[in-house]
């Protein structure tokens, strides 16, 4: 029997508009105002220099280990910018820039970096899942609150990230093909950042580009310079329409880089080349946006100094909030505690000297213990 083709080629576009050497594809260029590039700008550097008092703040022990987003603005920014208030964000690890866009208060995230369950809680109005940890286990929920909308007939799409290294779980395939088969409004946002940790992506993957996974699940998929914010929001912004046209999902991988470290317990230098990373620093998001700003005279002196401002002021609120209560590791589990972890608690609560207390609320003293000062002697 004579072989027959079922499909011609598959084709993976990439799409550049603003290049690392400041050329200008004038065709594609996105038709915003320039109110709007201004603030794209602002929350850019706003996510830089806010990851780089982080980086301090860790070393000084005042928060723990976090994942920097140095070099991956753009990617980010691009495409959050295209979502409105009451469209669904889902982050991995790695969205600071776009999750203070959404209204994620710094100090609040501070919190999360140091212990406080408050930090992860989105406000009661705010569609944005929390971030997630394990790799690529919130694409699930991604496509899940996507289906729940689509049954619903709400008209909200929903947008999920997540680094190359999720490509390699399951929890990526699950999510691609039930958003396929379900033709659901989600877009999936990989930042494609040519390491997942340790391991380059050559050695993730056989396949030429991330994108091209999507056609095997019966979705459109491009390759887009993560580096350009142009590039990125023009992607996003088609990806959204056609979402919310009912058209179905998108997976756009946006090619960037992590000039920092994966998460500040690593030491990159011990798999990646120096010259890999000053190649990169070449091609940095913000030096480029900034170019084409300045071109526009759009570019906003005294900038930097603001956003520092604004931080330096998120950061005395976030050391004003008391202690972590580390009781609260209990929570939020189990609807009612195995017998395990309730006589864990129990040990701990007791040798706490005092645990601090929640916002309005007293705080709880252990059994036999002496109250501090202005402090209410209570019981749960």
């Amino acid at each position: 029997m004579p072989r027959i083709t079922l499909e011609p080629r598959f084709q993976v576009e990439y799409l550049s508009i603003l290049d690392s050497d400041g050329n200008l594809d004038t065709a594609l260029e996105p038709k915003l105002a320039g109110e709007d590039l201004r603030a794209l700008y602002r929350a850019m550097v706003l996510g830089r220099r806010l990851d780089e008092r982080m980086v301090r703040l860790q070393r000084q022990g005042r928060i723990g280990t976090f994942a920097p987003t140095k070099g991956q603005e753009a990617s980010q920014m691009g495409s959050a910018f295209t979502l409105r208030r009451i469209d669904w964000m889902v982050p991995s690890f790695r969205e600071t820039a776009a999750m203070i866009w959404r209204g994620w208060p710094i100090e609040k995230l501070l919190l999360f970096f140091a212990g406080h369950l408050e930090g992860g809680q989105p406000a009661l109005d705010q569609h944005d899942l929390p971030i997630t940890i394990p790799v690529a286990t919130q694409l699930p929920h991604a496509v899940g609150l996507a289906y729940a909308a689509q049954y619903r007939g709400d008209d909200v799409v929903v947008m999920a990230y997540f680094g190359d290294g999720a490509t390699s779980e399951g929890d990526f395939h699950e999510a691609m093909n039930f958003a396929g088969v379900w033709h659901v409004p989600v877009v999936f946002v990989c930042q494609n950042n040519q390491w997942a940790i340790s391991v380059p992506l050559k050695k993730q993957t056989h396949s030429r580009t991330i994108a091209q996974k999507a056609l095997a699940y019966g979705l459109p998929g491009i390759q887009v310079d993560g580096n350009d914010v142009l590039a990125v929001y023009a992607a996003a912004h088609e990806a959204v329409d056609r979402a919310r046209a009912g058209d179905g999902p998108t997976l756009i991988e946006c090619v960037t880089y992590r000039l920092g470290v994966h998460t500040t317990a690593d030491d990159p230098t011990k798999y990646r080349a120096d010259e890999e990373v000053a190649m990169w620093e070449q091609k940095d998001p913000l030096t480029r946006f900034r170019t084409y700003l300045e071109k526009r005279n759009l570019f906003e002196a005294g900038l930097e100094q603001q956003v520092d401002e604004d931080i330096a002021e998120a950061v005395r609120r976030f050391e004003s909030a008391p202690p972590a209560d580390p009781l609260t590791m209990f929570d939020h589990v189990y609807a009612e505690l195995p017998p395990d972890l309730k006589a864990q608690r129990a040990e701990m609560a007791a040798q706490a000297p005092a645990a601090p207390a929640r916002p309005g609320e007293p705080r709880e003293t252990p059994p036999g213990a002496t109250p501090m000062r202005g402090q209410r002697l209570t019981r749960r």
